[in-house]
C-alpha cells in the first residue's frame, strides 16, 4: 500500500532525491534511484525523476504528494523521557528552549529529543525537509538549557547566531581547587573517539601535526565563591567543543567535582556542570528574550549550600549579575 508524504513550504525548491534519502533511510541510494527509474515514486500522480525540484501548493501549506512504498518510511519516535524531567523555559513558533536534568540524553533512545518530538506532534506544518532537533550539544551528565528548532526558520537563525558567536552560553561549575578572579583559557583540543575523552595539547604539538586533528577552544571562567579547596565558577564558552569545559578545567588542575573521567573526586550522581544562561542580543532574526536562565537543579544547589553557604544559593536564585562578567563578592 503506498504512503503519501505532504510537501510543505520548507520543501519548496528541494531536489526530490535528497528528500527521499532522508525519508527512505533504510534503502541504499541505488535502490531509491531504482524506484525512480521504474516509476514507483510519483509527484502529482506523474512519474518523477531524481533531479525534480519540488513545489509546495502555497506558502502556507501544500496539496502536492510524493508516493513511495510504505515499509521504508522513517517515522518519528515517541518520547520516552517523562516531561517531568523537562522544564520549558521558552517556546514560540520557531524555537523551544528547555532545561533538562543531569542524566538525560539529548539524542537517541529515551532521550530529550524524543520527548520534544512528542510534545510537538501534531503542531507542525507538513515538511519533508525539516525535522525538529537540538541546535547545540549538552553532555548527558550536564543539566540545563538546550535549544530545539520548531521551524526551519528558527533553526537557520539560531545556528547562524551560534556560528557568528552572537549567542553567549554560560555555565555554573563546581571545580576542584581554588580559582581566583577571572581566567581566560585558550587551548588546542584533540578528541579521542575510542576513549570518548578530549585532551589539551601544546600549540607546538598542534602546529607540528603530531597530536592529530585539533580544534581551538576558548573559555572564560570567573570565581563566584571558593571554600575548602573548591570553587563555584561561572564559565562562558567562546567555542562549542565536545567536553570543552571539562578538559580545559582539568588541564589547569581544576577538574569538575565528580568528574572522575577527568581526574575529579567522586561524587554521587556525577559531576557538577549546569548550562545556566543563554544571552541573546537583539537584531539577529530571533524572537528570544535577551536572557534565558535555567535555575540550577536541587542536587546542584544543595551541594553549593554545603560547600559555600546559603547566601550564594540565594544569589543564584535571584540571578547573578553576569552581563558585565565582573566578580561579585557575597558575604
Amino acid at each position: 500500500m503506498p504512503v503519501s508524504l505532504t510537501i510543505g513550504a520548507d520543501d519548496d525548491g528541494r531536489r526530490l532525491d535528497r528528500l527521499l534519502r532522508k525519508h527512505l533511510a533504510a534503502l541504499p541510494l541505488s535502490a531509491i534511484h531504482r524506484l525512480l527509474r521504474t516509476g514507483r515514486i510519483l509527484v502529482d500522480g506523474k512519474r518523477a525523476s531524481a533531479a525534480d525540484r519540488l513545489r509546495s501548493g502555497s506558502a502556507a501549506a501544500s496539496v502536492d504528494r510524493v508516493t513511495a512504498p510504505s515499509p521504508q518510511l522513517a517515522e518519528s519516535p515517541i518520547g520516552a523521557v517523562p516531561l517531568t524531567h523537562i522544564q520549558i523555559v521558552w517556546e514560540d513558533e520557531d524555537l523551544l528552549v528547555v532545561s533538562k536534568d543531569a542524566g538525560v540524553l539529548v539524542h537517541g533512545e529515551e532521550s530529550l529529543e524524543q520527548a520534544v518530538l512528542e510534545r510537538l506532534r501534531g503542531r507542525l506544518e507538513p515538511s519533508l525537509s525539516f525535522r525538529p532537533g537540538p541546535l547545540h550539544r549538552l553532555d548527558r551528565g550536564t543539566s540545563g538549557l538546550v535549544t530545539f528548532s520548531v521551524s526551519i526558520r528558527g533553526a537557520r537563525a539560531f545556528s547562524e547566531a551560534l556560528r557568528s558567536r552572537k549567542i553567549r552560553k554560560r555555565y555554573l561549575a563546581i571545580l576542584e581547587g581554588e580559582l581566583s578572579g577571572i581566567e581566560e583559557w585558550a587551548d588546542e583540543l584533540v578528541r579521542d573517539g575510542d576513549a570518548k575523552t578530549t585532551r589539551v595539547v601544546t600549540r607546538e604539538a598542534a602546529a607540528g601535526g603530531s597530536a592529530g586533528a585539533t580544534k581551538t577552544a576558548t573559555t572564560r571562567a570567573m570565581s563566584l565563591a571558593k571554600e575548602g579547596g573548591r570553587t563555584l565558577a561561572l564559565v562562558e564558552i567562546g567555542t562549542g567543543r565536545t567536553h570543552q569545559i571539562r578538559s580545559q578545567a582539568a588541564s589547569r588542575g581544576h577538574p569538575l567535582l565528580g568528574d572522575v573521567k577527568y581526574g575529579g573526586a567522586y561524587a554521587d550522581g556525577g559531576f557538577f556542570l549546569h548550562a545556566y544562561e543563554l544571552a541573546v542580543p537583539p537584531g539577529n532574526g530571533l524572537n528570544l528574550p535577551p536572557l534565558l536562565i535555567a535555575p540550577p537543579p536541587p542536587r546542584f544547589l544543595c551541594r553549593v549550600a554545603d560547600l559555600f553557604g546559603a547566601e550564594i544559593v540565594r544569589a543564584l536564585s535571584d540571578r547573578l549579575p553576569t552581563d558585565s562578567f565582573e566578580p561579585t563578592t557575597h558575604a
